[in-house]
């Protein structure tokens, strides 16, 4: 199996990056999860070029309770160099770890074309595409209170209709080759009333530019409960011919291949017996168990 999506910031700040050992050691865990090829994969928000590209997103929507809190948090996180990055996961790469040199490319309305002509500057095997807000609105953001009283003054249905439309949109771009946790609007433990429609609606939008969709066990861990995607909207993703890669979306060593098993049962369950691999932007498809 194959894991995409494993961060190498640690958060304790905002500018300490992992070091080889330890990217060695994740590689070590994730073999012992029957894991055998790990993405590296960070934020493309953590880096100064990002920034310097982009700009203040934010403040188009500064009349929101939560702009200020976006300010302060890129202030944060936008610190670092793209290029060095770059240059670490090749050198992980160039000493035999089998890892993959990437990115989780986060979605900016109206600016895409500006993140695809950033990343294109690098020689990235695979782009994973994310939403983590809505305006300035970090729905994901468990623990900040102020973003999660959000759930408590906006329409769920509301906010999952928005949601749906910025994957639809960060799909569109073909800036990406992964849809990473493809309903993570359900993090908090909201659920839209009818969701079926919007899984619909997303399932369609990755089979119309041929992207892959991660299927990840990092929804177990949170409040939701549940894995990425939902299993009603696993079996429309297959229908509609998608392909998949397996993720945990690991911040730390003990979360590395966490239930790769499981994810592998629910999708030999619906027939899906390969996975999606990636080497500089060029999809493969691997079995989906491998002894390695």
């Amino acid at each position: 199996m194959i894991d995409y999506h494993l961060h190498l910031w640690s958060h304790e700040e905002s500018s300490v990056w992992y070091r080889l050992d330890q990217v060695a050691q994740y590689c070590e865990e994730a073999a012992s999860q029957g894991v055998h090829e790990l993405a590296l994969t960070e934020h493309l928000y953590r880096f100064v070029e990002m920034r310097a590209t982009l700009g203040d997103f934010w403040t188009r929507w500064s009349h929101e309770p939560t702009a200020a809190l976006m300010a302060d948090y890129f202030d944060f996180h936008a610190r670092n160099s793209l290029e060095d990055y770059v240059n670490f996961a090749l050198l992980a790469k160039s000493e035999g770890l089998p890892v993959k040199v990437g990115m989780e490319v986060d979605y900016y309305r109206d600016q895409m074309d500006d993140v695809a002509a950033l990343v294109a500057q690098y020689p990235f095997d695979v782009l994973i595409g994310s939403v983590h807000w809505l305006g300035t609105w970090q729905f994901d953001d468990i623990d900040n209170e102020t973003h999660m009283e959000g759930w408590r003054t906006r329409s769920v249905d509301a906010a999952w209709a928005d949601y749906t439309t910025a994957l639809e949109e960060l799909a569109a771009t073909r800036c990406v080759d992964v849809l990473a946790h493809p309903d993570l609007i359900k993090v908090a433990g909201h659920f839209a009333s009818r969701p079926e429609p919007l899984w619909e609606r997303m399932a369609a939008a990755a089979a119309a530019v041929d992207v892959s969709v991660e299927c990840s066990s990092s929804g177990w861990f949170k409040p939701v409960g549940e894995q990425y995607p939902a299993e009603g909207f696993l079996d429309r993703l297959v229908a509609r011919g998608v392909t998949f890669t397996t993720a945990s979306d690991a911040h730390r060593l003990e979360r590395v291949g966490s239930r790769a098993g499981d994810l592998a049962t629910m999708l030999e369950a619906r027939g899906v017996h390969e996975l999606a691999t990636y080497e500089q932007r060029r999809r493969v498809m691997v079995p989906l168990r491998s002894d390695g």
